[in-house]
Formats: structure tokens, C-alpha cells, sequence
């Protein structure tokens, strides 16, 4: 069984969704069946690469409120968070653009690291105090080699500002006519649709009913038709 999920490195409401997520599929009876591949979705597509603002200041103006409610926002984030085990910084983050980011997650899936590349990002934006948006390149290969991908092939992503560019938009695509206008948004076997960072409770629950929606194999025989199998190959008497 295969699960996507849409996301983006800018949204807390992914980081946390993501800690509810694996704490259903770590129970899951049949968790070594289940793929996970983490598609891209930005938030704010539209923000050029050098605009980098804070956090509380992007909020408030996005959305209309003051800095206290903007500050109240962000403390329940962080108790939301911390209730999963993370850590997350109420204040002092900022935000920018997160296509690059991206483009890196669909090199490292390639190379069998995305889950891997995508916690430490995550880790790297809500928790500690470097800025993943301030530091340049250099950063993002710091942390893609700490998810055990290659320094010099990093770099030759971020150079090339084409690399997995169609990748990210194809997702992104994808994911406006799944009808997916938010994130995170998790797709089970594309079959079922979950929106939000929602309890794990309720992945438990839709774990098992993808799963056992599968549908088995239905096998078109009309008998006698030769075949191959480990004991060889039957030949025709005639």
C-alpha cells in the first residue's frame, strides 16, 4: 500500500501532522507493506527567494491579526508540537521561499533519503535556532549530507535551478485536482483522502480501511494456456 503525502517545509501544521502520521503507522500491523513518498506543495509558491520575513510578522499580515494573536497562535502550535515529542521555537523563526527545498527532497527520494531529508528540514525550520531561508546553499547541503546524501551532487542540484523544477510543479498539480488546497494532505492508495494534521487516531483508522479496501487479484483463466514457472516451462504433447 502506498501513502503521499502532500507537504511543505514552511507548515507547522505538517511537521506535527507528519509525528501523528507515524505514530498510527508504527502500530500498523502491516507496516512493512506500506510505502511512503512525500510529494511537494508550497505554501506560498509566489515568494521570491531573497524575501525572508519573520515568522510573527508574516502572520500578521497574511492573516489580518496582531502580534499578540500571531504570539497565541504560535504557543499552541508548540504545545501542539510538544505533545508529539517535538520541539518547535514559538519565537524567532522566519519564512521564506521553500522551492529549493523541494527540488532537494525529489533528489533525495531518488536516492532512497527523502524521509530522512524531509525530518531533518522540518527539525532545521521549527526547531533550531540557524535559518534555513538566511544561510544560503551551504546550508541545505549541510543538512542534506546529515540525511546521508552526497555534498558535491547537492550542490549540483541547487546550482541548477531546473533540476526537479518540473517534479515539484507536477506534484503540485496533482495535488489541485485531488482537490487538495491545504497540506498536509495524506493519499492512501489513492483511494482515500485524510486533510489535516489530524489526531493519529484517525490515520489508525484509515490505515486499516485502505487496506483492507484493497482489492484482490482477479485472475481471467480459461485453463490450458501454457506457461512458465520455477520448475520450467510446460511443453505441449502433441
Amino acid at each position: 500500500m502506498r501513502v503521499e503525502i502532500w507537504s511543505d517545509i514552511a507548515c507547522p501544521w505538517c511537521y506535527v501532522g507528519k509525528a501523528r502520521f507515524e505514530k498510527a503507522l508504527a502500530a500498523f500491523p502491516h507496516r512493512d507493506e506500506v510505502e511512503v513518498v512525500h510529494r511537494s506543495f508550497e505554501l506560498d509558491p509566489g515568494r521570491a527567494k531573497d524575501d525572508v520575513q519573520p515568522v510573527l510578522a508574516m502572520l500578521s499580515k497574511k492573516y489580518g491579526m496582531s502580534e499578540a494573536q500571531a504570539e497565541a497562535g504560535e504557543d499552541n502550535l508548540g504545545a501542539q508540537a510538544a505533545a508529539e515529542g517535538l520541539d518547535y521555537r514559538t519565537r524567532g523563526r522566519d519564512h521564506g521561499n521553500t522551492f529549493d527545498m523541494h527540488r532537494l527532497l525529489h533528489f533525495a527520494g531518488e536516492q532512497g533519503r527523502q524521509d530522512e531529508l524531509i525530518q531533518i528540514l522540518y527539525r532545521a525550520n521549527f526547531a533550531e535556532e540557524r535559518s534555513l531561508f538566511t544561510e544560503g546553499a551551504e546550508r541545505l547541503v549541510e543538512l542534506a549530507v546529515e540525511a546521508g546524501l552526497d555534498a558535491e551532487a547537492v550542490r549540483g542540484v541547487l546550482a541548477d535551478p531546473a533540476r526537479y523544477a518540473d517534479d515539484v510543479r507536477a506534484d503540485e498539480r496533482e495535488a489541485a485536482e485531488l482537490g487538495a488546497n491545504g497540506v498536509p494532505f495524506f493519499v492512501l492508495d489513492r483511494k482515500y483522502g485524510v486533510s489535516g494534521a489530524q489526531p493519529a487516531e484517525v490515520f489508525t483508522q484509515a490505515l486499516g480501511q485502505a487496506w483492507g479496501a484493497r482489492s484482490p487479484l482477479k485472475l481471467i483463466d480459461e485453463g490450458g494456456a501454457e506457461a512458465c514457472g520455477p520448475d520450467g516451462c510446460a511443453v505441449p504433447q502433441h
